[in-house]
């Protein structure tokens, strides 16, 4: 296993390491038999987050009296100062430790940026729990570069997360700057979702990257050993083909949720939409897939095919008829 040495926090972490979202499909025997195989295979780092379920619980079991083994990160979704002090506080039980290594900020709208960073906004929260020694580092996560723009510059994140893969670059310049200013990488959505067959390749091309931390879900010993087992060899001229026509192949036809076709004339969170349907198709989490979507306040089938969206999009995609496969999934 390869280790990031992130000077600036102190801590030193497996460049492969742990998504916590396949997690919820198993009981605890298994998610401490998964953990038992992250041990012997030098996986350290951890990630969770309050939305996922039993996630957290389940890690928390399985770390048990070892939890100097790992370091933990988990995210929270709260706004408001009461919120987030109340989701670090569930999160210390659930992992069952008086310290959380990252808590992060989990995919803030731009709107909701405006509250977390105000006074008695969730901000408030994440400062006074590193002071106390609760949590040792404050991070974002987003699916927007133009959420991360706004706040990269403030020296109060130390360390980001996107949507990284083979077919989503469009991050790269931006972990450039990142890694300039010593902010921790991280890439989430390694295989696009669930979108990329060759779990080799799309690992090998991350590790091919100037990236700190790559974070695929692991819902098995089985995938655990095949993640660490990929060999971090430069890209064959075989590879850079196979890589080339998968970029050209996705490009036309693969929401990057960037954001640009918001907002919705309906209210419909498209992007979020297409997500939660990749969940239900490719990662069989079709319970935690559908109850997330149903909590959408708006959905595909409130679509009046304005057409607003498809002008807006700078990949031309055709979301209109994207919306319908949604409804066709989740039943509205």
């Amino acid at each position: 296993m390869e280790y990031i040495n992130a000077k600036g926090m102190g801590l030193v972490l497996s460049k492969i390491g742990f998504g916590g979202i396949p997690i919820q499909k198993v009981d605890s025997l298994m998610a401490g038999k998964i953990v038992d195989e992250l041990v012997r295979r030098g996986v350290n780092y951890i990630d969770s987050a309050r939305g996922y379920k039993d996630s957290e619980k389940l890690i928390g079991e399985a770390i048990a009296r070892r939890r100097d083994k790992f370091i933990l990160a988990t995210k929270s979704m709260a706004k408001t100062y009461i919120d987030m002090a109340k989701d670090i506080e569930i999160s210390l039980s659930n992992f069952k430790t008086d310290y959380i290594d990252i808590y992060q900020l989990h995919n803030p709208s731009m709107d909701s940026l405006k509250v977390i960073m105000g006074e008695g906004g969730a901000l408030k929260a994440l400062l006074e729990a590193k002071e106390k020694g609760k949590i040792g580092h404050i991070g974002i996560t987003s699916h927007s570069l133009d959420v991360l723009n706004s706040v990269i510059d403030l020296g109060i994140f130390e360390s980001v997360m996107y949507p990284f893969n083979i077919v989503e670059v469009q991050g790269r310049s931006f972990f450039k700057k990142c890694k300039e200013k010593g902010i921790l990488t991280i890439a989430m959505k390694p295989m696009a979702g669930g979108a990329l067959d060759d779990k080799n390749l799309a690992l090998k091309f991350l590790l091919n990257e100037d990236i700190d931390v790559i974070i695929p879900g692991m819902g098995s010993v089985e995938e655990v050993i095949e993640n660490c087992s990929i060999n971090n060899t430069k890209l064959s001229k075989e590879e850079l083909e196979e890589i080339d026509t998968l970029q050209k192949t996705f490009g036309n036809d693969f929401c990057r949720r960037c954001g640009y076709c918001q907002p919705c004339t309906k209210g419909i969170d498209i992007a979020n939409c297409f997500v939660f349907e990749g969940y239900y198709k490719r990662y069989d989490l079709k319970d935690w897939a559908k109850e997330r979507y149903e909590s959408l306040k708006s959905h595909a089938s409130d679509c009046v095919e304005c057409g607003k969206c498809m002008e807006r999009c700078p990949y031309k995609l055709n979301i209109i008829e994207k919306l319908k496969g949604v409804k066709e999934t989740f039943g509205k």
